[in-house]
């Protein structure tokens, strides 16, 4: 059987515009997916929005409400966005207790080979449009929504916080080897970056058939 490893960021739209077509292929092909969550680049490199071209925030704010049309999925900028940051200066701040939240219990999900169905849950609440789809019981009804238990997931978390971030290390070690961007998919060794690749990989996936 293949095995399909997926590098996700929470904060990326890119990532959530690929959720449900790799939900499809986690279903539809003999493969073994290992979800990896890594952090957003805003905390992986913190710099890099103070340094970064200046084109590429206005290209992604067009860019990515375009695709959602183009494949029927609903989009708005999260409110609020899970990373604290200035857009204007690109200042990213040192604390970041949402994003902190959602690696975890995203990690939790993973280990219980649900990754897929908690970034599915989470991403339509974060870029749906869902106002303060942070707070508590607007989680909790969208995990429940898929059929996994916050509270769960939040006990595993918060009794394995060395492995957590052991994890996420792994992951995002992992990742790097391949590529910077997300979603990345590397299937059997193989890279494909960004949720423009999905039909490549489905390619792909065809001729291990």
């Amino acid at each position: 059987m293949a095995t399909l490893e997926i590098y996700y960021s929470f904060r990326s739209p890119y990532s959530y515009l690929a959720v449900d077509r790799l939900m499809a292929i986690e279903r539809d092909y003999p493969v073994q997916t290992d979800f990896r969550p890594v952090r957003p680049l805003a905390m992986r490199e913190p710099d890099f929005f103070e340094r970064g071209r200046k084109q590429f925030l206005p290209y992604l704010l067009q860019d990515a409400p375009r695709e959602a049309e183009r494949l029927g999925l609903a989009f708005a900028a999260p409110n609020p966005d899970p990373i604290d940051m200035d857009m204007a200066s690109g200042k990213v701040a040192p604390d970041q207790p949402i994003m902190d939240r959602l690696m975890a219990l995203g990690v939790a999900a993973a280990e219980t080979g649900r990754g897929l169905a908690f970034a599915r849950a989470v991403g339509r609440r974060i870029w749906g449009g869902t106002k303060n789809w942070h707070e508590d019981e607007a989680m909790r009804d969208a995990l429940s929504a898929e059929g996994l238990d916050i509270d769960a997931l939040g006990a595993w978390a918060a009794a394995n916080g060395e492995r957590l971030q052991a994890v996420i290390a792994r992951n995002e070690a992992a990742h790097m080897e391949r590529h910077w961007g997300v979603p990345l998919m590397v299937l059997d060794g193989e890279p494909f970056f960004g949720q423009d690749r999905i039909d490549a990989l489905i390619w792909r996936l065809e001729q291990k058939r």
